[in-house]
């Protein structure tokens, strides 16, 4: 949506963690060349939403210090059901250029906001088999939003190069480290802290998306009230850690009761997918986010949905230099799904 020129890199901001990933695009393909994180205030950001930006400004220079980034054009995403609206619709076929001009006007019947209040995209996907018509993609996200995640940017010294959509940032990450194969039904799930992302690809090409406000932050609640322990703690107890007066047995009945919430959400998109596409099936569910570490939880959702799933390995086709923690980065990979996935844009593409 924002472009500028030359290397980019990516970073999340989630309600939770900044992660920022520099890539490296060499003859045998990409090569990490930073990776950071860096946790955040829960007060901070709420519901995609910044709460507080001068703590946020502070974080992001601190992240910019602690990792030693010299490049200054970033790439950032966006998310929240409240916030972006992704269509698939039909349209007349024409021109690149024609849709560009008549955009703003096919976009109305569409987007449920004043259509001055917000920035548009889109992407020709290809024909339909009806003669004379077209895919498209359309994407529109709140002016407002937009602005206060690109002024946190720019207050943080940095130049916000892109403006992008985080689950198409996850469908960048899978198409460089996946085969494609036709007519598979691949399930993107990314699982943060406070938001779901969802992004369904048909053969590699997105046919459905969506964001849930339900996020791992209902481990944390269930565990803080659970234990009577602090925000930190529970943080502590998701992660199979122990803490004063609770052993992570005694958490992981709570964490595994909260993991009901989030994969009834899941199941319900899955379902929702499945009954406005001719009840097509969904092959393998691909989980990533802090969400997706939370111990058993490929196992439960696989169960529970009656699909294979397992966790992404964003770094897979990837070169990881020895200068890095190889077994850190790995371990925490399915984290950065999201960071990668930006990094991975170019000034100028579609």
């Amino acid at each position: 949506m924002l472009f500028s020129e030359s290397s980019s890199v990516g970073i999340d901001i989630g309600s939770s963690y900044f992660k920022l990933v520099q890539l490296r695009e060499t003859k045998k393909g990409y090569e990490l060349e930073l990776f950071d994180m860096l946790p955040l205030a829960p007060e901070i950001i709420v519901d995609g939403a910044i709460i507080d930006s001068l703590r946020l400004i502070e974080a992001l220079k601190e992240l910019i210090k602690k990792s030693r980034l010299k490049t200054k054009n970033t790439v950032i995403g966006i998310s929240g059901h409240a916030s972006v609206i992704i269509k698939r619709i039909s349209l007349p076929e024409m021109s690149e250029e024609d849709l560009a001009e008549s955009i703003k006007f096919e976009a109305e019947q569409y987007v449920p906001f004043d259509i001055e209040d917000v920035n548009l995209d889109f992407q020709i996907l290809g024909p339909r088999e009806e003669p004379g018509q077209m895919d498209v993609i359309l994407v529109a996200v709140k002016k407002d939003i937009i602005n206060e995640y690109v002024a946190v940017v720019k207050e943080a010294g940095l130049n916000p190069a892109i403006v992008d959509v985080d689950a198409f940032a996850l469908e960048n990450t899978y198409e460089v480290n996946y085969e494609i194969e036709p007519n598979r039904n691949v399930a993107l799930v990314n699982i943060g802290a406070s938001t779901i992302n969802m992004n369904i690809l048909r053969g590699g090409i997105s046919v459905f998306t969506r964001d849930s406000s339900l996020g791992s932050n209902l481990h944390t609640d269930a565990l803080q009230k659970a234990f009577g322990v602090t925000y930190e703690n529970a943080e502590r107890l998701k992660r199979g850690e122990s803490v004063e007066g609770v052993e992570p047995e005694e958490a992981y009945s709570v964490i595994s009761s909260a993991s009901e919430d989030l994969i009834s959400e899941i199941a319900r998109s899955l379902d929702y997918y499945k009954s406005t596409a001719m009840h097509e099936d969904i092959h393998e569910v691909v989980l990533s986010g802090g969400g997706a570490l939370i111990k058993d939880f490929p196992r439960i959702i696989a169960e529970k949905i009656a699909v294979e799933a397992k966790i992404i390995e964003p770094f897979k086709n990837i070169s990881v230099p020895k200068k890095f923690d190889i077994s850190y980065i790995h371990e925490v990979g399915p984290i950065a799904a999201i960071s990668v996935g930006l990094a991975l844009r170019k000034p100028g593409d579609r």
